[in-house]
């Protein structure tokens, strides 16, 4: 039977409504498993048959994007719309009028008695997406190989997946098998554009600080041991789910326990050598986490961004998945936008997401239309815009991979010895600058040491100053006594008036003893003259990073603090980069050269 056009035959067989030259259709469709999600579709009234299509995915606790306007930017359908794609907009299931609210459950009880939040499952979530885009391909509406996924935050985490699964489906019984539509339609997603995403879920929530730039995270690195949980963030989203989805009652489904999860974690140590928190780790890695999916095959091209003050998402979330894919996938398009955006703390400037927009319109319309006359971002390369405060960011940074951006170093070390607890710290400065109650990015505090915290304060910077673009490496001896021990890592920009504002930070686990490398998130900060990079290490971040049940004491000496800064040597501050601080059997991340003593050359 011919494919019918657009126009003879509405999407899903909704009503369809006008809006200027497009066709806009709300209602609701039954998924795979028969839960009603409520989505929009809008598309060019004069279309035919088989456009490319572009499922736009909102944020946690949200419902389907806005339709928008014209000027909108890549975040709501009427842009992609006008650009000559459908535009599907769903709410994800338990959520919104996908079984999320009272009333839409109301209105199908058994169609919502299982319509609960999945937290991003790719059997789930995901699978809502390609059932759907499967439907479409079957009434000749959207070509069943030219499909794009976008959205944000918790919609960036499902995009990012459907990068890694691209052909397949992932089953109930968490195996795989091919993409088919409902009519048995072969169903390929030609590129993603995951914004403010994660890759590893289990690390953005409760980092233990085995992540790091300069190596290929292992499958174990970020499980073990336990991290620190971010609590205000954790314990604000899900007070959020709460109250705007519907979360499955306790114990009725071990992949979508959400309530008991959030209660076993949030009491707090002793996390591992429990049970529940293991398996809990376990199921949020295998089936919520992008990084985790089976990768025997290169992902979809897929155009990565996260922000330097995210503290949710930072900036690794990206260069876990971006390393590992140019190690692995080296051909497959790839490439990594990190600006001031994100969540809470993020500036999130006009200019800076308009740009972010127009790379990611590129993007598609290379990669998704096939529009060989667009330029996109380059495969590996990097653009990167700084964090500025009352300024305009400075940039865009373009450089053909990550390890470009930085071809500076300024170093630090410090042979004495300091010491600090778990009883440490000043709790207004963490208030301050707590993501959830705090003042945001450009928020300052007196630049006075913390009791209890250790300090290590820089040369101010002179000259023009340099620009902090990456991850600041701390190297060190560390020995640990009493119990749940937690590093909170804070670098500071100390002004001259005697006044700091946070320019990165971590949370890390340290082992009970011996000489340890950890980084802070990375950050994008100009350091003017007469300003002190000063880091601060202390036992405790609360809010922001849960305190310890235990009591602990932490002893650090042989300090080497690595700034990487986006100029070049210049024979004073900022000198050539050492090779990275890895282990000799470590699995280097692309364009790094071996560190002294393995052999090899610089690649």
């Amino acid at each position: 039977m011919a494919a019918p056009s657009a126009l003879a035959d509405t999407p899903f067989g909704l009503s369809c409504g006008d809006n200027g030259n497009l066709k806009v259709c709300n209602g609701s469709v039954k998924t795979f498993d028969g839960v009603p999600l409520d989505l929009t579709v809008t598309f060019p009234a004069s279309a035919g048959p088989k456009l490319p299509l572009v499922v736009v995915s909102h944020g946690w606790g949200g419902h389907k994007v806005d339709f928008g306007s014209a000027t909108s930017g890549v975040g709501t359908l009427m842009p992609w719309a006008e650009r000559g794609y459908v535009a599907l907009g769903i709410s994800a299931r338990g959520f919104g009028n996908s079984c999320g609210s009272a009333q839409s459950r109301a209105a199908d009880p058994q169609g919502c008695e299982k319509g609960w939040v999945h937290l991003d499952d790719p059997r789930y979530e995901l699978r809502d997406i390609q059932y759907l885009a499967g439907k479409l391909a079957d009434q000749g509406i959207v070509s069943p190989l030219r499909i794009g996924l976008t959205g944000t935050s918790y919609g960036g985490g499902v995009s990012l997946e459907g990068a890694v699964l691209r052909d397949r489906i992932m089953n109930p019984d968490g195996t795989l098998s091919a993409w088919r539509s409902p009519a048995g339609t072969p169903m390929r997603v030609a590129a993603t554009a995951p914004l403010w995403p994660w890759s590893d879920l289990v690390y953005s929530l409760t980092p233990n600080g085995r992540t790091n730039d300069f190596t290929i995270t292992s499958p174990t690195d970020d499980l073990s041991p336990s991290g620190v949980l971010k609590e205000s963030f954790v314990a604000g989203l899900y007070a959020l789910g709460q109250a705007t989805g519907y979360y499955a009652p306790p114990g009725a489904d071990p992949g979508a326990d959400l309530t008991p999860w959030y209660a076993e974690v949030n009491a707090g140590e002793p996390y591992d050598g429990n049970p529940l928190i293991d398996a809990q780790k376990q199921e949020i890695a295998q089936h919520h986490s992008p990084y985790y999916l089976p990768n025997t095959q290169a992902p979809a091209p897929t155009l990565l961004q996260n922000g330097w003050t995210d503290d949710l998402f930072p900036v690794d979330e990206a260069l876990r998945f971006y390393n590992r894919t140019r190690a692995q996938y080296p051909g497959t398009p790839l490439a990594l936008i990190a600006e001031d955006v994100g969540h809470q703390r993020g500036q999130n400037k006009s200019a800076d997401v308009q740009l972010r927009d127009a790379r990611v319109f590129d993007w598609f319309a290379r990669y998704v239309k096939g529009d060989k006359s667009v330029t996109p971002l380059a495969t590996g390369s990097v653009e990167a815009l700084t964090e500025a405060c009352g300024a305009p960011s400075a940039g865009p940074f373009i450089t053909p991979n990550w390890v470009a951006q930085h071809p500076g170093e300024v170093r630090f070390d410090s042979a004495p010895g300091q010491t600090f607890t778990s009883a440490g710290g000043d709790p207004n400065v963490a208030r301050t600058i707590d993501p959830i109650a705090g003042g945001g990015a450009c928020a300052t505090t007196s630049a006075s040491d913390e009791p209890d915290t250790a300090n290590w304060s820089l040369p101010a910077a002179t000259g023009n100053g340099y620009t902090l673009l990456g991850a600041p490496t701390v190297i060190a001896d560390v020995a640990v006594s009493g119990e749940f021990p937690e590093v909170a890592e804070r670098l500071w920009d100390v002004g001259p008036d005697g006044n700091q504002t946070l320019v990165a930070r971590g949370l890390y686990r340290p082992d009970a003893s011996g000489r340890q490398v950890f980084q802070l998130h990375p950050g994008a900060w100009h350091f003017a003259a007469g300003h002190v990079p000063k880091l601060q290490l202390l036992g405790r971040d609360a809010p922001y990073g849960r305190a310890s049940n235990g009591t602990f004491s932490i002893s650090v000496s042989n300090l080497q603090l690595r700034l990487p800064v986006h100029e070049s040597a210049d024979g004073s501050q900022v000198l050539t980069p050492l090779p990275p601080p890895a282990s000799c059997g470590a699995q280097l991340a692309p364009d790094l050269r071996k560190p002294a003593g393995c052999g090899g050359h610089p690649k």
